[in-house]
């Protein structure tokens, strides 16, 4: 077998053709076929992984999952058509069974579902016989057939209900039928006859309901196989009809979109409506009619030169993420789109457009392929007229466009930035520009089938008819016209230092050129087969070439030295790897082969499912690594070129590939301009902002300040009502502390009757539990003496036993012993013969042994020189097989390395912008602080100065409050004495209430423990009746030793059981109280927590009643300034009824001394003034009296003091 072998690593394209052609196999991974494989696609991480499809088959018709995905049914065309079902969970998804037809002759099967359970499996057959087939797949069992339809009626989709294994519906043209499955038969359900229909779809929506899609744009629902519903895709209605009148109205808009697939989720369904048209229907709240929520458009191609074409796309499958998220579609033009649904539901009111699963694909057959050597790109085209440009590294398409023409070759410049396209019209050299391929040279030549660069990219040959026109690139000039094939030329290869043009054509003949002579080197015809490609060995000694006559032909020297046969396949294209080593070839039937170099006449390739049509074109890279092929499918597979240890080949140089890319003068000053534009329109919106935010910096400093005002004056009326609140705690306190006494006292006394209650039962149980234990050590003794007289009656019956067994011993022994002397004369007569037959045997070893030395020091001498050989292969290999992996694992780790720190640098950048815009936002923020703090410092400056006049008026304050304070701190004194004792009460109480609930526990313990010694006392009483019983009955044996023994056996086997053990040791006294002395421990633990918990409880009393005090202190304050301001107010009134109109100026200054806006410097001047002062003195005097007074009646009035200082003073409103 060949040592080089290939993997599928990558595909671009999706197989038309096929039904059910996309699948959810969980929520980030996609199904769907690609040539003859099927392709689980990683929609996240962008990796592939391939199922192959069967040998000698014609291509997939159609697949089918299992509703919990673990299951891929897929069924293929070929002699017998086959259904294989592969399990995905395995990881190289191994197939499990392969079902057929069995007797029935199927050439395909068209459509196929899982049931449910997954145990079941159904298979609809193509025309003529449109058979129903009911499998249990894992037994290859059928279980049913049916034949559904006649051949004018074809049947579209076939489905299994999925809360009913044993129910099926089909439909087709004029066919929708119901069939049930039961007692071996699927039989048909009654169904009305909807011939005038054409049902493309179904889906089932509950247990009894059926929704199907028609060719003329209807949606009929269908329960129990009647008719409910009826609705048009476009008019968004639907009405309750007879089957009658559907079918009038169908006839009469038989123009509407085609609903070619329906799929049912949680809130309803999606399906189909025309021509790149998507509908999201939900049900409405009646449960039984359906509404349109959302339309899903494919958007136009703006890379085509009709961006409408795409729009007019069938869709052929629609699936709905395990999550219901995401929607997949596929279409007829073997493109795949996805969307989110949430983002299809946060655009209410706009138009909402699929995107691209992951590139866009060819539709059409791939005509051209084509690499370079300075970039990892691929070259494309195709007849859908498009031209595409991949890549191989990133597996992404880079540049896409259509054109008017269709497109027949297509060849890479060696340097990547320029491609020529054989167009129907004309040859066109094209530009590959950043975002665009432009033309910038054109040929006439038409049709070109066949193009392609030199290695060193001087020079191209493009095919023309039979004539292969050699072309300069920097001059454009025609350097040479090569003409001598009779037929049209199918290929061209260069040599590897370009000196030399191999060409094949249909005429059989394979020419060789000399490209600087235009003269054929060498030639070599074969009339009888029309060759399709060729090409060239490294050393350009040898040709390969394969053509019609289904063999690969060896050339050299005008001679075909070797032909290998294909078996019955046609070759259809040829390439050989630079290392010389690999052949591949494509085959008529999709395959690719690897052939090992040297040629063998026998089967000496390994085959490889890859397309589901003809191999057009097959290019290997230049550093060996990768095998690309495309087809007439419109598929482009990537292989990975490694060897059988699964290791790539080892690249002669390392190819450092460019990344310089082409663009245009006028793109890159527009591009310049339009940057330029937005920094402008950046800086204006900078300034917009910034005055944006002045104006709301103002606006926001006005609310502050009017919150400010509203706040303070909220924060006065709170200030009141919680002072009117604390005083109504206060007198419920009051109330709650005479309850509780009440309470304690009627506690207490429940306590004490509850003990001397409890004490009395104890006692009672105590002397009952010791009488019990008296009886049980009397049984105990009674039993014992039992025992032992057994004991002595079965040592008596042993004693008989032993002598008679004894006897007959003795007599066995003398048999043994007259046996023993026979056998030892037998066996000196045996020794005697064996020594005889031994001599003679050893003459006979002696002689063998001898010849075959001989041959054995032979066989070691020439083993000895082939395990020096193999050790020495061996170690060389083992090293290279080292250097591999060593380099393998290096490049992992590096590629690994350069993704973490591009990952790395990308997180680092949006960290520094993030940072960026916090500096400037903090920045801003520190210079409005700064100013805040500027301001603050004057506002400072000026409290200080009128503090100092504030602190002179305190002092005096002061001394007249000191009689108070004492006053003050007695009542306090007295209030926290009171609080002590409210706190040694509530201990009191919450110990026993401990105590209570410990008392409690021990009682119910103790009542258990009572009814299970009852319990037990009943079990010994009766398990002693019945041992007396057994006793009577043994006792009846007496005379009988042997049914004594026997009974006697029985009856202890039956009364000493391993749970008497058990029991007995259960009630050791040692036991009970290890039990009780844990129990008093968890009790105690028990105690301990909730004394914790009461802790816990008055240190958060403590921390409310502080908090309580620090506010009483606060509004006390509160007050006082009150007071001040009052007595201030008093005063001034006070001095000008003294001093009259002429004191006038006197009074004017006492004003603007006490007014808080006053000058302080002003205010000392005044108060250093002797006249002022000593009337201030006076007032204030007349004013302390008077308050006296007031203290005096106030007390006389209420002489009661409050018992705590929870109790906040009133606050006064001075009006």
């Amino acid at each position: 077998m060949s040592a080089v072998v290939a993997q599928c690593h990558y595909s671009f394209g999706l197989q038309r053709g096929v039904a059910n052609n996309l699948f959810y196999f969980d929520e980030q991974t996609v199904i769907f076929p690609s040539g003859n494989n099927c392709v689980r696609y990683n929609i996240d991480q962008k990796w592939q992984r391939f199922i192959p499809g069967l040998e000698r088959s014609q291509g997939m018709y159609a697949l089918a999952i299992s509703s919990n995905r673990r299951y891929l049914a897929v069924s293929e065309r070929g002699e017998r058509a086959t259904i294989t079902v592969y399990d995905l969970q395995h990881e190289q998804s191994r197939k499990r069974k392969v079902l057929n037809g069995g007797d029935i002759h199927v050439q395909e099967f068209v459509s196929m579902a899982f049931s449910t359970d997954s145990k079941y499996f159904i298979g609809q057959s193509g025309a003529p016989d449109y058979t129903l087939f009911y499998w249990m797949w894992e037994k290859q069992k059928v279980m049913a057939m049916v034949k559904t339809t006649v051949a004018t009626n074809p049947v579209n989709q076939v489905s299994l209900n999925p809360y009913d294994n044993t129910q099926i519906c089909v439909s087709g043209n004029g066919v929708l039928k119901l069939f049930r499955y039961a007692e071996g038969v699927l039989k048909q359900s009654t169904f009305h006859k909807q011939e005038t229909h054409n049902f493309l779809s179904h889906a089932w929506m509950s247990e009894e309901r059926v929704i199907a899609g028609t060719e003329a744009g209807r949606l009929m629902v269908f329960e129990s196989g009647d008719l409910r519903w009826d609705m048009s895709v476009t008019t968004k209605t639907a009405m309750s009809q007879d089957p009658d009148s559907a079918e009038g109205n169908d006839e009469e808009t038989p123009q509407l979109p085609r609903v070619t697939v329906i799929t049912a989720y949680s809130k309803g369904f999606a399906c189909s409506a025309g021509p790149g048209t998507v509908y999201l229907f939900e049900r409405t709240d009646d449960k039984d009619n359906y509404r349109k929520t959302r339309e899903i458009r494919i958007p136009p191609d703006q890379c085509s030169h009709e961006p409408s074409h795409a729009e007019q796309q069938q869709i052929v499958s629609l699936v709905i993420s395990p999550s219901e998220e995401t929607v997949v579609t596929s279409t007829d033009r073997g493109q795949l789109y996805s969307i989110t649904l949430s983002s299809a539901e946060m655009s209410k009111g706009e138009q909402v457009q699929f995107e691209f699963l992951s590139h866009s694909f060819h539709s059409g057959p791939i005509t051209g392929l084509s690499v370079c050597i300075r970039k990892p790109i691929i070259a494309t085209c195709s007849l859908d007229q498009s031209v595409r440009i991949w890549n191989v590294e990133t597996n992404t398409l880079e540049l896409y466009k259509e054109f008017q023409e269709e497109a027949f070759s297509i060849a890479l410049h060696p340097f990547g930035l320029f491609v020529m396209v054989g167009f129907s019209d004309k040859l066109r050299l094209m530009n590959l520009l950043i975002d665009d391929v432009r033309t910038f040279k054109e040929f006439t030549v038409r049709a070109c089938r066949e193009c392609a660069f030199s290695h060193g990219g001087h020079l191209f040959a493009a095919v023309n008819g039979n004539i292969i026109h050699i072309y300069s690139t920097t001059t454009f000039e025609n350097v040479l016209n090569l003409k001598g094939h009779n037929g049209k030329v199918r290929s061209i290869a260069w040599s590897g230092d370009d000196s030399r043009l191999v060409s094949c054509g249909m005429e059989g003949a394979v020419y060789e050129w000399n490209t600087l002579t235009s003269k054929r080197e060498s030639e070599s015809v074969l009339k009888s087969c029309s060759y399709t490609s060729v090409t060239i060995s490294p050393d350009a000694k040898t040709i390969f070439a394969v053509g019609t006559d289904c063999t690969l032909k060896e050339i050299q020297a005008c001679q075909i030295l070797r032909e290998v046969p294909a078996e019955d396949v046609a070759y259809t294209t040829i390439a050989m790897s630079r290392s010389g080593r690999t052949l591949f070839t494509g085959t008529s039937i999709g395959t690719i082969r690897a052939i090992k170099y040297p040629l063998s006449t026998q089967k000496d390739w390994i085959e490889y499912q890859a397309h589901s049509s003809p191999v057009t074109k097959m290019v290997i890279t230049f550093d060996d690594q990768y095998l690309l092929t495309v087809s007439e499918d419109g598929c482009l597979l990537i292989w990975k070129i490694i060897d059988k240890e699964g290791r790539g080949l080892k690249r002669d140089k390392e190819i450092t590939y460019a990344e310089e890319i082409l663009i245009t003068k006028s793109d890159l000053e527009e591009k310049n301009q339009v940057m330029l534009e937005l920094k402008t329109r950046v800086e204006e919106l900078k300034m917009e902002n910034e005055y944006q935010l002045r104006l709301k910096d103002m606006n926001y400093n006005e609310k502050t300040k009017e919150l400010s005002t509203t706040f303070v004056r909220q924060m006065e009326s709170l200030k009141t009502n919680i002072q009117i609140l604390k005083t109504e705690r206060d007198n419920m306190e009051v109330a709650n502390q005479e309850t509780m006494f009440e309470v304690m006292e009627k506690h207490s006394k429940e306590l004490q009757d509850m003990e001397s209650a409890n004490s009395q039962k104890l006692m009672l149980e105590y002397e009952k539990y010791q009488e019990l234990q008296f009886k049980s050590q009397q049984m105990q003794q009674d039993y014992e003496k039992q025992l032992q007289q057994m004991d002595e009656n079965k040592t008596a019956a042993l004693e008989e036993l032993t002598l008679y067994y004894e006897g007959k011993m003795q007599e066995k022994l003398l048999v043994l012993e007259q046996c023993q002397e026979e056998s030892r004369i037998q066996a000196r007569e045996f020794e005697e013969s064996r020594k005889q037959m031994e001599e003679d045997g050893d003459r006979e070893i002696q002689d063998i042994r001898v010849r075959y030395e001989r041959w054995l020091r032979d066989e070691r001498e020439t083993n000895m020189r082939m395990k020096r050989d193999t050790g020495i292969m061996k170690k060389k290999f083992s090293s290279l097989q080292k250097d591999i992996d060593n380099s393998n694992v290096e490049m992992e780790r590096m590629k690994l390395e350069q993704q973490k720190l591009q990952a790395i640098v990308k997180s680092l950048e949006k960290d520094i912008l993030a940072l960026k815009k916090a500096i400037q936002e903090r920045d801003e923020t520190i210079q409005d602080k700064e100013k805040r703090i500027y301001d603050l410092k004057k506002k400072n400056q000026e409290l200080e100065k009128f503090k100092f006049v504030l602190d002179y008026k305190i002092k005096e304050l002061k001394k007249q409050i000191e009689p108070r304070e004492n006053d003050i701190k007695e009542m306090k004194e007295q209030i926290h004495e009171m609080e002590e004792e409210l706190d040694t009460f509530h201990k009191k109480n919450t110990q026993g209430e401990l105590d209570i609930a410990e008392l409690k526990l021990k009682l119910t313990t103790t009542d258990k423990e009572m009814h299970k010694g009852l319990q037990k006392v009943r079990d010994v009483e009766a398990l002693v009746r019945r041992f007396k019983t057994d006793l009577h009955n043994c006792v009846g044996f007496i005379q009988e030793p042997k049914r004594l023994k026997e009974s006697i056996r029985d009856l202890y086997d039956r009364y000493t059981q391993q749970s008497d053990v058990l029991d007995k040791v259960s009630v050791d006294p040692n036991v009970q109280r290890e039990y009780a002395r844990q129990r008093d421990h968890l009790e105690r633990n028990v105690a301990s927590l909730k004394r914790k918990l009461a802790q816990d409880s008055v240190v958060h009393h403590a921390d409310n009643v502080k908090i309580m005090q620090e506010n009483v202190t606060l509004i006390s304050e509160v007050n006082d300034l009150r007071r001040q301001l009052h007595l201030a107010r008093s005063q001034v009134y006070d001095y000008k009824s003294l001093m009259g109109k002429k004191g006038l100026k006197q009074t004017n200054t006492l004003k603007a001394l006490l007014s808080p806006r006053a000058n302080p410097s002003n205010m000392v001047v005044r108060l250093n003034e002797e006249d002022e002062g000593d009337r201030i003195i006076q007032l204030q005097r007349l004013e302390i009296q008077r308050l006296r007074e007031e203290i005096q009646v106030l007390m006389k009035i209420h002489p009661y003091r409050p018992p705590s200082t929870a109790k906040l003073p009133s606050l006064q409103t001075n009006t």
